[in-house]
């Protein structure tokens, strides 16, 4: 695994002999780069690199926690670490992977420029929230966005609604990496997003993996249902896993999500 800073876009890669694809994937909210590491090493043992770009606002890229002031910041750092790979690697398919907030910023991604990519993977993507906030929590959020843009709050979520795991649990909250932290903005950016994205769902038309946690405490699977079916794609699939917590990446149970996507990515090369 190596770290790397090119063109402003910071990521890791995991680099395999001879890769047969390349994978670019994008984390979550409070996730980093280094939350990848039990998908890529999975995905070295058969010969597929992974790239991971990493959001401005987390990990360790610096600035205020959990701020952007656009997702087009997002998108241009997921081109940008595109056409790395596609410099490096020429001649391989180049496949876009996004987990939770990092699912709904690769559909944005694919939306405007599809062709930029050999296909679509979303592991629970945030097209809807579940997370509760007071009315009072809702008020500061809406006058902040108004008077105080980069004023930060707490997301109401913790490691234990994201996995089973608990190994993965500790890991999570001893991580400095991890924060929950978002923005007045970053949540406007959220919810704008989200908003649009049914619109958008007509002009997807790469092939689309979408897999779904049956026991997601943070993200309405429904809405990632509705979102697909909208899809103009004619090269979809769905796959719900009805035990599954959040975080498909690092649940227990991981190791079919990462066979699947193995398998549907061994059938498009």
């Amino acid at each position: 695994m190596d770290e790397n800073q090119n063109g402003g876009v910071q990521y890791k890669r995991w680099d395999a002999l001879s890769p047969k694809a390349c994978l670019l994937v994008v984390h979550g909210l409070g996730g980093h780069t280094g939350r990848w590491d039990l998908f890529a090493n999975f995905f070295l043992k058969h010969a597929v690199t992974t790239y991971a770009v990493a959001l401005r606002g987390f990990g360790e890229t610096g600035g205020l926690k959990g701020h952007v002031g656009s997702f087009s910041v997002y998108c241009d750092d997921i081109y940008r670490l595109r056409s790395i790979i596609h410099a490096e690697y020429p001649d391989k398919k180049i496949f876009l992977l996004g987990e939770s907030l990092g699912g709904l910023l690769a559909f944005l991604a694919v939306a405007e420029k599809g062709d930029f990519f050999d296909g679509l993977l979303t592991l629970s993507p945030a097209f809807k929230s579940r997370l509760r906030f007071s009315f009072l929590r809702h008020l500061d959020i809406f006058l902040s966005l108004l008077y105080n843009p980069r004023k930060q709050f707490t997301m109401p979520f913790d490691a234990q609604m994201c996995t089973r795991d608990t190994a993965v649990q500790e890991m999570m909250n001893s991580d400095a990496s991890e924060h929950r932290q978002a923005t007045a903005r970053m949540l406007f950016n959220i919810v704008t997003a989200q908003f649009l994205s049914s619109s958008l769902a007509c002009t997807v038309t790469l092939p689309v993996l979408f897999l779904i946690a049956g026991r997601d405490m943070l993200i309405d699977p429904g809405a990632s249902t509705h979102i697909f079916e909208k899809i103009a794609s004619k090269d979809k699939t769905i796959i719900h896993y009805p035990e599954m917590y959040h975080a498909l990446s690092i649940d227990l149970g991981r190791e079919k999500v990462f066979g699947d996507i193995l398998e549907w990515i061994g059938e498009r090369i």
